[in-house]
């Protein structure tokens, strides 16, 4: 038995019905893709890979790049999805610190990458997007794998961290994380075999791969699968399909576009957006263009997904909903495990079978985030309604202490949004000779606006205390994010970090 293999990729019984619906007009089926699983496993094999090696994988998107996680999820070789942005030398740490016996990338890189691998002790080998690559030429001729016995408990893949507070970390997946978020979320979207879902995201990330690839198996549809986000190409997509799982950046500039309307997309069964908050305006602006709401929910590397607003129900903006079925959520003081009152602000942490086992080699990490008894400590601040909405506020390492106050950024930006002629903003805290921390608010106009500075200086005065009240405006084109879409604080930090300096200002 192997139960990510049996419950994802053995679908016997759809072996004739469409999975990957391709840019060339090809499609794959079912029974095409588990074949081709069965090659690739054949192949790793004949190259040495054994249950519980490692295999790091930087490849672009494509058909044959979902088929090697189905292989390694058969052949019980452990998963190690790297961003395609990564330099060679980010990709040393990541070989060494896994230990990974074998390192898959582009052809095109192979003259960057090849000799890096080797030091690092790991073989190289390459999987290109046309089937090329010296993997893809072994898998012609290699004998299909069966699928080797395994266990929930063992592990199926290594997602590390972002490592903006340090060295990244490893974090481990099993079969068993995985599989019960798949289930949760094909029960809680209602996903079936008729469903197809547009699929414009990397697949290096938790979301392109274990929530949109591992819904869309398990519930035995099929995927219009893009090798990345473009306008005209998901606009040309959505008239065939019922689904679409993305960032709030592909709504943004689905919305800026004229053709995108009700005509077009009003027959879609579920809008899903996360991996970054959502701006409230984004959400009525798409309400009101669409006539339906976006689902928005809330995961991470460490549980993949934790919360989801309702398939049927209130899809409140501005919140991540509700815990998924057999996820505990509980929002404590930060430091202690002591619960705070309902729609007060402090720590979130998750306990379910989604919860990832420990970093990969760090011990003390682990200890200092996964509480002997489940809990894990998300480092995420939020709140949570009486009727038990959750509402994330931002990260722990994004509380500013200024003058000895505790301020919560999001608390400010809301009200900075709402400002007319703001499109966003963040806001954060920067060494202040005086306070520690000063507040800076990064601000981002509508296009074609100008706002007021001070209109947003006297809203936030009529509304906040003075400590809350940033001490400096920086307007600003965009905010810097990374590949999901999330914004980079860090950055922004780096930055702004010398506005109080002494003769700065």
């Amino acid at each position: 038995m192997n139960p990510l293999h049996d419950m994802l990729f053995a679908q016997h019984e759809r072996r004739d019905s469409p999975f990957l619906h391709l840019p060339s007009g090809e499609t794959i089926s079912h029974g095409a893709f588990m074949e081709r699983v069965q090659r690739i496993g054949g192949a790793l094999r004949a190259m040495g890979l054994e249950p519980g090696d490692r295999l790091a994988v930087q490849v672009e998107k494509s058909p044959d790049a979902i088929a090697l996680y189905g292989a390694c999820a058969a052949q019980g070789i452990i998963f190690l999805p790297l961003n395609t942005a990564y330099t060679p030398a980010e990709l040393s740490y990541f070989v060494t610190d896994s230990g990974a016996k074998l390192l898959l990338a582009d052809p095109g890189r192979a003259a960057a990458l090849s000799d890096m691998a080797a030091r690092a002790g790991a073989r190289f080998e390459t999987l290109g997007v046309a089937g090329d690559g010296s993997l893809a030429e072994a898998a012609l001729t290699a004998d299909p794998a069966p699928p080797v016995p395994r266990r929930e408990g063992d592990l199926a893949a290594f997602l590390y961290t972002s490592g903006t507070t340090g060295r990244s970390k490893g974090a481990m997946l099993t079969q068993g994380n995985l599989l019960s978020n798949a289930r949760a979320l094909v029960d809680s979207w209602r996903f079936t075999a008729d469903d197809v879902l547009v699929h414009a995201l990397p697949i290096f990330h938790s979301h392109g791969l274990f929530v949109a690839i591992n819904v869309t198996l398990l519930a035995g549809g099929s995927m219009v699968f893009l090798p990345r986000f473009d306008v005209d190409a998901v606009l040309a997509a959505i008239p065939r399909a019922s689904a679409m799982m993305g960032v709030p950046t592909f709504y943004t500039r689905l919305l800026a576009d004229e053709r995108f309307d009700r005509a077009l997309g009003g027959h879609m069964r579920v809008w899903i957006s996360g991996s970054a908050p959502m701006l409230e305006e984004t959400h009525h602006r798409f309400e009101a263009r669409m006539g339906s709401r976006i689902l928005e929910r809330y995961g991470m590397t460490e549980t993949n997904m934790n919360t989801s607003n309702p398939y049927a129900g209130e899809r409140r903006p501005g919140t991540v909903g509700l815990p998924l079925p057999g996820v505990e959520l509980r929002i404590c003081e930060p430091g202690t495990e002591t619960e705070v009152a309902t729609g007060a602000t402090g720590m979130i942490e998750v306990r379910g079978p989604n919860v990832f086992r420990g970093y990969w080699q760090m011990p003390e990490k682990t200890a200092a985030e996964l509480r002997a008894d489940g809990w894990f400590i998300t480092g995420d601040l939020g709140r949570r309604a009486e009727d038990g909405y959750v509402t994330i506020v931002g990260r722990e390492k994004d509380l500013v202490i200024s003058g000895g106050y505790n301020i919560y950024p999001r608390e400010i930006e809301e009200l900075i949004d709402a400002v007319p002629g703001v499109l966003e903003s963040a806001v954060i805290g920067v060494p202040h000779p005086d306070m520690g921390e000063g507040l800076v608010a990064v601000v981002v106009p509508e296009p074609g606006r100008v706002p007021d500075e001070s209109v947003i200086r006297d809203t936030l005065a009529q509304r906040l205390a003075r400590f809350k009240q940033p001490r400096l405006y920086v307007m600003a084109g965009e905010l810097p994010r990374n590949t999901m879409g999330k914004v980079q604080k860090a950055e922004l930090r780096r930055r702004h970090g010398a506005a109080f300096a002494e003769g700065a200002r």
